[in-house]
């Protein structure tokens, strides 16, 4: 009985062994977030590439847009 519950357990034990490593095998080179899509329905204020532009309007957007506090007041 001893035998069997240490077969078990030795195979229990072995079959984690033979998980095969996760990759990511699609990713992709991303570009950064300020060179935008291409897409038409970008903010018209912002030039996709001006990462200048990008970051003000960053800067604007949690200042006014997610900021509760400058929101009630």
């Amino acid at each position: 009985m001893k035998s069997i519950m240490f077969a078990a357990a030795l195979v229990a034990g072995l079959a984690a062994c033979g998980e095969k490593p996760q990759t990511n095998e699609t990713s992709k080179n991303d570009s950064p977030a300020f060179n935008g899509t291409g897409k038409a329905y970008a903010n018209q204020d912002w030039k996709q590439g001006d990462k200048a532009s990008w970051e003000s309007h960053l800067k604007a957007r949690g200042q006014y847009g997610q900021n509760d506090y400058t929101r009630m007041n």
